[in-house]
């Protein structure tokens, strides 16, 4: 598949996603389909790269849909104002070959690994949290998968750029590198399996190959089909 022909779906337009949306529209990337439902706050400002001051208020996915067609006019950018939920996931899916997911709440992370493995679609997944950034690719076939890693939502509260902070540089670096997992995905070059950790303290960037469990929940050997209902993902947000 061509760059032109490739169709990509960010989830979250925020700290990971404005970086990931400008590589891809620079890369060619043909079609950017962008899901969030939040509004650009002057706190975003630093660390996410479409937004200026005069967008505070305004949707994010329609502030980044302006941002990347005076930017990239080939590109075709599709804006989802809405979150990425058991109720919307298929449908946010059905139109795209590729995921590439940012969000700030592991709900909404494990929420998009179980619909991308329903519906065979590959996904970078991406974090960035104070110093440290981590991307995982993940192949259509979902072997290995998100859940080989982190295997289920933790239990309680956890640490989000909200309440623990994220150095905005990071987010870029992170971003850049969910771009360039993603166009190497969309080529089949054996990107799938990878998982990338990056330390912004030291510049550290360390590459590892995940290894498949076989009793995961959802890729091993006796996983069934996700059934993608709201209970299991209390509190997904994009």
């Amino acid at each position: 598949m061509t760059l032109e022909g490739l169709r990509v779906l960010v989830v979250g337009a925020g700290g990971l996603g404005c970086p990931v949306a400008l590589a891809l529209g620079g890369a060619g990337v043909g079609t950017l389909a962008i899901a969030d439902d939040d509004e650009v706050d002057v706190h975003n400002l630093h660390r996410q790269l479409l937004y200026g001051p005069s967008d505070v208020g305004a949707s994010k996915v329609h502030a980044a849909k302006l941002a990347l067609e005076a930017r990239f006019p080939r590109t075709r950018v599709v804006a989802h104002a809405t979150r990425f939920l058991p109720t919307t996931a298929e449908a946010l899916l059905a139109e795209v070959d590729l995921v590439v997911e940012g969000a700030d709440n592991f709900a909404t992370k494990f929420l998009v690994a179980d619909a991308c493995a329903k519906l065979k679609k590959p996904v970078v997944h991406g974090a960035a949290l104070r110093w440290n950034g981590t991307v995982l690719s993940v192949a259509g076939t979902a072997r290995p998968c998100y859940r080989c890693v982190f295997e289920d939502l933790p239990p309680g509260p956890a640490p989000s750029c909200a309440t623990a902070g994220v150095m905005g540089p990071v987010c870029g670096v992170v971003g850049a590198l969910m771009a360039e997992a993603a166009l190497r995905l969309a080529r089949a070059d054996g990107e799938a399996g990878t998982l990338r950790a990056f330390d912004g303290k030291t510049l550290a960037l360390r590459v590892h190959r995940v290894s498949r469990r076989r009793d995961c929940s959802l890729c091993g050997d006796d996983a069934k089909a996700p059934l993608l209902v709201a209970s299991a993902y209390e509190g997904a947000a994009s």
